[in-house]
């Protein structure tokens, strides 16, 4: 349980900061009448179930496979991730839009912003801290790639969601600040209203960005272009493959790869010692690369017009 715990350090964090400043920003939506507070506080409160939303999939997905699920579930934590990235847009998003929308129609009167401030600050505080550690967190996993080309190529949702969630928070923050002091510096409260349009358009934004992502994952992405090296690499130095046809992976589950290998084998080995030559890469490539949890290697003539794959 510990060691679970440390590794879900992201989504724990991110949790207990949102909790707290989505209760802080209806208060001071309450108190000072304010459009875009009142937007955050959605924001926020989103964002919530939004981790523990994540964390159950995480959970789901550590069942062993069964005789309906042979390859396990990991990837059920894919499906969770779209869940959060519709959230993100239908509640978010719409509600930010709609609330926005609906303070410029008919715009409250404006009231002291000190609380609003307050809150603000604190919760830019909170939420700083929670993008810290989830930067820290992909750049441990990112090395010298990238930020975006590591999105792409990342196949744990947990961590980039965070990352992104943290990211429209704060620039959110931003504009319910600018938003709260330009409509009280202007005495319009419509600008409060237009603060509140642009967060949902930011959350909209983050939630097409997030879909896309999690859908790539949900249909099956391949492995990374180094591990599919290694597996081509350590079929090439064995004598009694004349050619490598193909080597095709799909992660069933963040940290669990299924590779499908075609070969050429020389005509020389025969079929025992076929077999015995494929346990024995079965078991290099195990050891090598713990992330290959199924191997299915297939003997077969090479042909000019297979399909190579090779990174």
């Amino acid at each position: 349980m510990g060691v679970r715990i440390k590794d879900n350090i992201v989504l724990y964090g991110a949790l207990a900061a949102n909790l707290g400043i989505a209760i802080a920003k209806f208060v001071a939506a309450a108190i000072s009448g304010s459009s875009s507070m009142l937007t955050e506080g959605v924001h926020s409160l989103v964002d919530s179930g939004n981790q523990l939303l994540l964390l159950y999939g995480q959970h789901r997905a550590r069942r062993a496979a069964d005789r309906s699920h042979p390859f396990g579930y990991g990837r059920e934590l894919y499906f969770w991730a779209f869940v959060v990235a519709i959230l993100i847009f239908a509640v978010g998003a719409g509600v930010s839009i709609y609330e926005g929308y609906a303070h410029i129609v008919a715009p409250e009167p404006l009231r002291d912003p000190t609380v609003n401030y307050v809150v603000l600050a604190v919760a830019f505080a909170l939420e700083g801290t929670s993008w810290s550690i989830a930067v820290r967190a992909f750049n441990a996993k990112r090395g010298g790639a990238s930020w975006w080309r590591s999105v792409r190529r990342s196949k744990d949702p947990a961590g980039f969601i965070v990352l992104f969630e943290d990211s429209a928070a704060l620039i959110g923050l931003l504009f319910a600040g600018a938003g709260v002091w330009a409509s009280h510096h202007f005495g319009d409260p419509r600008i409060d209203g237009g603060a509140s349009i642009a967060i949902g358009l930011i959350l909209a934004l983050v939630a097409v960005l997030l879909a896309r992502e999690a859908k790539g994952l949900l249909i099956g992405e391949s492995a990374d272009p180094a591990l599919i090296e290694r597996v081509w690499q350590a079929l090439e130095r064995r004598p009694q493959i004349t050619a490598v046809n193909h080597v095709r992976t799909i992660h069933t589950a963040p940290d669990a790869v299924f590779v499908a290998i075609s070969a050429d084998f020389d005509d020389s080995v025969s079929m025992g010692e076929g077999e015995t030559l494929i346990e024995a890469i079965e078991a290099e490539l195990k050891a090598a690369i713990p992330e290959l949890t199924s191997i299915y290697i297939r003997p077969e003539k090479r042909e000019d017009t297979v399909w190579q794959d090779r990174p």
